[in-house]
């Protein structure tokens, strides 16, 4: 998730269990806490230039449920030997105000589509579960206002009760979450039966800033087929279209370092093109076509026609245009798509 949300869940999970006369000290210690486990991305942008390392490093073993726990005791302990201040006060408290304010970090990362090695140094492939959108401000709100209450009011009831009640609710976001995602791969399920997909890898994950639009991506022996569905409009059958990906340039990659690390890491979801003699992927999960976050030159074409691994690989900074598209989603949420070759004035209508 955004650094925010990830502030202030440390801040309002640790401001919870700290004693009351802690508060103030706990939501900042919480906010600092809740920030860590996303400072490996500097380390890694000064050990490596391989673009690929770095996205599939990051949510590694600063992440991992082994790692966080020991770097919790560690400095829990730590200030208890040596500081003089609150931990030493209420030891107890503290300690689990610590622990919780770190691994809620990876807990609610994993419930995006990016990828969160949870079980780090394990040969485990990322945890994707892919229900919420990497900012949503209706998980992040009740979290934001319960931290801002607690911190004018901190040894008031009223500052327990806030805390509490933004952790109830924006879990029970989660909850909704995973509950629409349910119901959203029901339907996909029988739509892509419907086109003897059946058996099709795929994922569902949520468009920008909310969960009642959802895009779902199944992969097919040539390609991909993309469609999107509207919880609050649509009562038929998922509209798919199919999109091309260079499958035989794909497989003949496979022992490319680059393509086998990015197919571990994102689950085989990624696209495939040959250009200007290079082999380029784009990771599917994270964008909608034609337009990706993530798209990497892995290699290029050798004398012989053989795949040659690019050194480091590449990040491609293509033209992006889904900030446009946020309107469109809007009015998507609302309105059943029209049907292609649709007549103009049922166009118009559904306007």
């Amino acid at each position: 998730m955004d650094s925010l949300t990830q502030i202030v869940l440390g801040g309002a999970v640790a401001a919870a269990v700290a004693p009351a006369r802690h508060r103030r000290a706990a939501l900042l210690a919480g906010a600092a806490l809740g920030t860590l486990p996303d400072l490996d991305s500097l380390p890694l942008l000064l050990l490596t230039d391989d673009p690929v390392a770095r996205m599939t490093l990051h949510r590694s073993f600063s992440h991992s449920l082994f790692v966080l726990p020991a770097v919790g005791w560690l400095l829990w302990w730590l200030f208890r030997r040596y500081g003089r201040g609150r931990v030493a006060q209420a030891p107890a408290r503290w300690f689990w105000a610590i622990q919780l304010a770190l691994v809620t970090h990876p807990l609610l990362d994993a419930f995006t589509v990016y990828g969160t090695q949870l079980w780090w140094p394990l040969p485990v492939r990322p945890v994707m579960w892919s229900s919420v959108f990497i900012i949503d401000p209706l998980y992040t709100v009740w979290l934001l206002a319960a931290c801002v209450v607690a911190w004018w009011a901190p040894e008031r009831p009223l500052a327990q009760r806030a805390l509490l009640a933004g952790l109830v609710l924006s879990s029970a976001y989660l909850g909704w979450s995973l509950l629409a995602k349910a119901m959203v791969e029901r339907e996909a399920d029988r739509s892509l039966a419907a086109l003897g997909l059946r058996d099709a890898p795929r994922f569902s994950v949520p468009m920008p800033f909310n969960t009642l639009l959802w895009r779902v991506v199944a992969m097919t022996p040539c390609g991909f087929v993309e469609g999107e569905y509207s919880l609050v409009a649509d009562r038929g059958p998922i509209a798919f279209g199919g999109y091309p990906s260079d499958a035989r340039a794909l497989a003949e990659a496979a022992d490319v370092p680059a393509v086998r690390r990015l197919a571990w890491f994102n689950h085989g979801f990624m696209k495939a093109r040959e250009r200007d003699g290079r082999l380029e992927l784009s990771d599917l999960r994270m964008g909608a076509e034609p337009d990706y976050s993530f798209v990497f030159a892995v290699a290029e074409r050798g004398v012989d026609g053989r795949w040659q691994p690019l050194r480091p690989p590449r990040q491609l900074r293509l033209p992006w245009q889904a900030r446009r598209r946020l309107a469109a989603m809007w009015h998507r949420i609302w309105h059943e798509p029209v049907p292609a070759g649709a007549p103009a004035e049922r166009a118009a209508k559904a306007e």
